[in-house]
C-alpha cells in the first residue's frame, strides 16, 4: 500500500515506523528537516520536508497513486485542509486527526466524509473511552474487547499473592482446566516474551491473554485480585481526555477534577453538572489529601506534564489508591511507569496510531489493537473461503514467529484455541502479532 504521512510529532513518527515494517510504501511530510533525518535513519522510508497543504509537495510525495492519506499534525485545521487536498489530487482514502468536540457528531463527520475527509480519528475521545472502560474492570490493566465483548484481550500485572506465582502456563492450565484464556505475551522488566507453556508466571510480570468474557473473574483470582466497584474518584488536568473522562463517568460515579487553570475551571463547570471542580495544584498533596485521596477508590492523572501525572499517581498508590491511571504523552516512559508500579498508562498517539492501523491492513481485518508498552498489535481477521488456515489444524499451520492465534468468534460464540483447533471460513479470528509477522499472518487467511 502506497501511504503519505503528514505529521509534525511522535503519532505521525512512531505510526510510520511501524508500518514500514508490514512493507508498506510510506512516505512522511514534515516542516522539520531535522526530526525527519532522525526518522529516516530509524527506518526504511521516504521523506519530504515541505508542508501537506502545499499543493507541489502533495504532488511530489505522489498523492495521484496514494492508497491511504493520514494527516496528524497539531493543528487539526491543516489536517481537514490535507485531506480536502489529497482527495482532490488523487488520494483513495484519508484520515484527519481531529480533537474539536462539535466535529465529532455523526452529521459533521458527514458533512467532511463530502469535503474529502474519509475519516476522523480523536486520540482525546479514543483516550476517554479506554480510562472509562479500566474503571468498570479495575483489576485490569489493559483491557479491548472484541465481538461486543465474547473475548477479550486482557493485561493484569501477577501480584505476590498470585496461586499462579512460580508455576508454568502448563502447570496451571492443567490445575485449572475451566478458565478459558491463551496467554499469548508476557513483559517481564521491559523485556517481551513470545512464551511456550514451560514458562514460568514471575511476581511483577505483566501477562497479556486471549480470555472469555465467562473466564475473567477465575482469571483474577489466579493473579490473585479481585474486582471492585469505583465508587468515586479523582481527576487530575481538565484538558480535553479529562473533560470527555468526565462526561462518560459523572452520572455513573462521584467525580472531582482538580484544575490550576482558573478559566478553564470556568470552562469545566459550565459543561459537567454533575462533577465537582477545584481550582488547584494537583501535584499538591496536602490538596489531595484535603479532598480525601486516602478514601478514594481510582486516581487519573491527565495533565500535559507526564511526570506531574507519574509522580501524582505515585502519591496516590502510596496513600491506598486502588486504581491509578496516567497519561504518559513520552513514548520511552512507559516501560519505567509500569515497573514502578502505576496500575494503567494511557498514550494518547499510542491509541490514535492503533485505530488508524487497522486502515492499512486488508480488507478481512475488521479489528485491531496496538498494544502499550510494546510494538505489538492484536487483530480480529476473518478466515476466507479457500483461504490456507482452513486446511489444516492449527499446529501444522505455518505460524510465524511472533505470532499467536488465540481465540475464534463463530456464530456468536467464543472460543478458546489449541493445536487441535480447526479454523473454517467465516470464523473471526484474533491473532496477537508483531510488525515483522503481520503480513505472513494476513496471507494465510486470504
Amino acid at each position: 500500500m502506497n501511504i503519505i504521512i503528514a505529521g509534525d510529532g511522535e503519532v505521525g513518527f512512531h505510526l510510520a515506523k511501524s508500518l514500514s515494517k508490514v512493507r508498506h510504501n510510506i512516505t512522511v511530510i514534515d516542516p522539520h528537516s531535522e526530526l525527519l533525518a532522525m526518522l529516516q535513519a530509524e527506518a526504511d522510508l521516504m521523506t519530504i520536508t515541505g508542508s501537506s497543504t502545499s499543493l507541489s509537495t502533495l504532488k511530489e510525495a505522489g498523492i495521484a497513486s496514494c492508497d491511504l492519506l493520514i494527516a496528524v499534525l497539531h493543528e487539526e485545521s491543516i489536517n481537514i485542509i490535507t485531506c480536502i487536498l489529497g482527495k482532490r489530487l488523487g488520494a483513495k482514502r484519508t484520515i484527519a486527526r481531529i480533537s474539536t468536540i462539535e466535529y465529532l457528531n455523526d452529521d459533521n463527520k458527514q458533512m467532511f466524509k463530502a469535503l474529502g475527509v474519509d475519516e476522523i480519528v480523536s486520540p482525546e475521545r479514543i483516550a476517554a473511552k479506554e480510562i472509562t472502560n479500566l474503571l468498570t474492570r479495575t483489576t485490569a490493566t489493559e483491557i479491548f474487547d472484541f465481538a461486543n465483548g465474547l473475548l477479550s484481550v486482557y493485561m493484569m500485572r501477577v501480584g505476590s499473592s498470585a496461586i499462579v506465582l512460580d508455576k508454568t502456563l502448563t502447570e496451571s492450565a492443567k490445575e485449572h482446566p475451566d478458565i478459558e484464556a491463551r496467554v499469548v505475551c508476557i513483559i517481564r522488566k521491559g523485556k517481551t516474551i513470545i512464551p511456550d507453556g514451560n514458562e514460568k508466571y514471575l511476581k511483577g510480570d505483566l501477562i497479556y491473554m486471549i480470555a472469555k468474557a465467562s473466564s475473567l473473574d477465575k482469571i483474577n483470582e489466579l493473579g490473585g485480585r479481585k474486582d471492585y466497584n469505583v465508587k468515586n474518584a479523582i481527576i487530575v488536568g481538565g484538558g480535553r481526555v479529562a473533560r470527555r473522562a468526565a462526561l462518560n463517568l459523572q452520572d455513573k460515579i462521584s467525580l472531582k477534577i482538580i484544575e490550576k487553570d482558573r478559566d478553564r475551571c470556568f470552562d469545566l463547570t459550565n459543561m459537567l453538572a454533575n462533577t465537582m471542580i477545584i481550582n488547584g495544584d494537583g501535584s499538591d498533596l496536602s490538596l489531595l489529601m484535603e479532598e480525601g485521596l486516602e478514601s478514594t477508590d481510582a486516581f487519573i492523572a491527565l495533565t500535559d506534564s507526564t511526570e506531574t501525572n507519574i509522580l501524582s499517581c505515585l502519591h496516590a498508590h502510596k496513600h491506598g489508591v486502588k486504581k491509578t491511571i496516567a497519561l504518559v504523552e513520552n513514548i520511552s516512559y512507559i516501560d519505567v511507569s509500569q515497573d514502578i508500579g502505576i496500575d494503567t498508562i494511557i498514550n494518547k498517539k499510542l491509541t490514535a496510531a492503533s485505530y488508524i492501523a487497522r486502515f492499512t491492513l486488508a480488507a478481512n481485518v475488521t479489528t485491531s489493537k496496538w498494544l502499550a508498552g510494546m510494538d505489538a498489535e492484536v487483530i480480529e481477521i476473518l478466515a476466507k473461503e479457500r483461504s490456507s488456515v482452513t486446511k489444516s489444524k492449527i499446529r501444522d499451520l505455518h505460524i510465524p514467529y511472533g505470532a499467536s492465534i488465540g481465540g475464534v468468534i463463530r456464530n456468536n460464540q467464543a472460543f478458546i484455541t489449541g493445536g487441535d483447533f480447526q479454523i473454517v471460513a467465516g470464523d473471526k479470528v484474533v491473532v496477537f502479532t508483531i510488525p515483522e509477522a503481520a503480513a505472513k499472518i494476513v496471507k494465510i487467511f486470504n
